[in-house]
């Protein structure tokens, strides 16, 4: 089985060449920006960042789009600090508010891993797939995991596989794929 540790550093610390979670873009000066800007970083986020982002959803004038993505946005911050309760709770926010934005259940997908839930992770990851994720190749290595949690071993091959295709130049799931012998029967 894969090292938890390892998953973390890879769904919540930067594993591709950006950030691995997969925030909202959010145009303009505002809080909203900031905090978009602070969940896109790979710098360790702090409480102002945060603040920012309370401060758009209470002050600021955002439009739909620009709320669901102010949760996102906060919820990966929240995340990356391990706040794992507050993070759900934002993911879940933008879910309830545009139930079509895959990067709510994407992130989300990567807190149910750390809470060792898989099974619920694995959905989370599929419907951030069909909803067309701006990180398809994490959503697939995210669902990887923990289909190899489940001891789906198949499954967690060919999603390790895709994030490899997907992402040439991501190491980790190619790394991960040393550890599969193919046969054929």
């Amino acid at each position: 089985m894969i090292n938890r540790k390892y998953l973390l550093a890879a769904l919540a610390a930067g594993a591709l060449a950006a950030p691995a979670s997969a925030g909202v873009l959010v145009i303009g000066s505002t809080d909203a920006r900031l905090c978009f800007e602070a969940a896109d970083s790979a710098m360790e986020p702090g409480l102002r960042d945060i603040r920012r982002c309370d401060n758009a959803l209470l002050r600021d004038t955002l439009t739909g789009y620009e709320t669901v993505a102010t949760h996102v946005n906060r919820g990966i911050l929240r995340l990356r600090r391990g706040h794992l309760d507050e993070a759900v709770a934002d993911f879940d926010q933008a879910i309830a508010l545009d139930a079509s934005q895959p990067e709510a259940y994407l992130n989300k997908g990567g807190v149910l891993i750390r809470r060792n839930n898989p099974a619920e992770a694995v959905q989370l990851f599929t419907v951030a797939l069909e909803r067309n994720t701006s990180r398809p190749a994490l959503a697939h290595y995210g669902r990887a995991v923990a289909q190899e949690e489940l001891g789906n071993v198949a499954a967690a091959y060919r999603d390790y596989r895709r994030a490899s295709e997907l992402d040439p130049a991501w190491r980790d799931p190619r790394i991960e794929l040393t550890r599969f012998r193919v046969s054929g029967r």
